[in-house]
């Protein structure tokens, strides 16, 4: 989730098409949300559901049942009973918590693990969970809607689903590409397909009927184009997604926060020492959240 370099490779082994074949050929395969899927998640975002409502929804699935039971029972909220009813477990999580629960719950499950080679399927939606614990954390201290946050940050790099499934054999090369060249990924992306995952997010975003600023957010998370007073969603999703990558190679400390992350993390008004007390909080909750959900 580093800020991507302003240099591209001076060569590279194929020739990338036209940004719209593959923008037109990705819109006609794009994944659709099963219409059970799409209702549970505009009740999830409804500010007036109740706990009980949401509970009962939650019972007609045997597998969010089982998940939910099992972020209940984790040790991290350290419940000195047994949770057998999900009614019981909204008491024990609270209804925030029960609501990204399900997000992350239901798009998880969305996606079929992907026959591409060098795609860490697995690594993938533990930096999406890390990500989108660590957007609702900070929304809660800039005063930003913490719900959003948390899903535009869990969806952030869904685009690399797409390139994954739809078009393994070339996003396989991408793959390639940036390892062989350490060139980050959205540079690999544009020099051999000539469109890349934030894009791509971006329209599945879209046909999914999420709200605009969540779709701006998936679509401009490498480069927030604006940073003063006027905070904005895709300001947020950089600088969660760029915390959940150092988490995700052991580096907690905001003395690890690349130039342009804290200017953006400074340009939001929140103090450094916060950085630190963030991830630590993350890392706790995205371990929990991730075993009950992915495991």
């Amino acid at each position: 989730m580093l800020p991507m370099p302003t240099t591209c490779p001076a060569t590279v082994p194929h020739a990338a098409p036209a940004p719209d074949e593959l923008a037109l050929a990705t819109m006609r395969d794009l994944p659709a949300l099963p219409a059970a899927v799409l209702e549970l998640l505009r009740l999830v975002r409804r500010d007036d559901i109740e706990t009980g409502t949401l509970a009962a929804k939650i019972s007609l699935d045997p597998a969010l049942t089982a998940k939910t039971l099992r972020l209940a029972n984790s040790s991290f909220y350290g419940v000195p009973r047994h949770v057998t009813s999900v009614s019981d477990a909204t008491v024990v999580l609270g209804l925030r918590t029960v609501r990204t629960l399900v997000t992350t719950a239901v798009l998880a499950s969305s996606f079929e693990p992907p026959a591409c080679e060098g795609f860490d399927f697995p690594g993938f939606w533990q930096h999406a969970v890390s990500a989108a614990v660590s957007a609702k954390l900070i929304a809660t201290a800039v005063g930003a809607d913490g719900d959003a946050a948390f899903t535009a940050a869990l969806l952030h790099d869904v685009g690399q689903l797409v390139l994954a499934t739809g078009f393994s054999a070339r996003f396989a090369q991408v793959l390639a590409l940036r390892s062989d060249s350490e060139i980050e990924l959205v540079e690999a992306e544009q020099a051999l397909l000539g469109i890349d995952h934030a894009a791509l997010g971006a329209l599945l975003a879209e046909r999914w009927h999420f709200p605009r600023e969540i779709v701006e957010a998936i679509g401009h998370h490498h480069a927030p184009t604006q940073i003063g007073n006027a905070i904005k969603l895709v300001h947020i999703v950089y600088v969660a997604g760029t915390l959940a990558h150092l988490l995700g190679i052991g580096k907690r400390s905001a003395q690890a926060m690349p130039a342009a992350c804290n200017e953006v993390w400074t340009g939001m008004d929140l103090p450094v020492d916060l950085w630190d007390e963030i991830a630590a909080q993350t890392e706790q909750q995205a371990q929990a959240i991730c075993a009950a959900l992915l495991a």
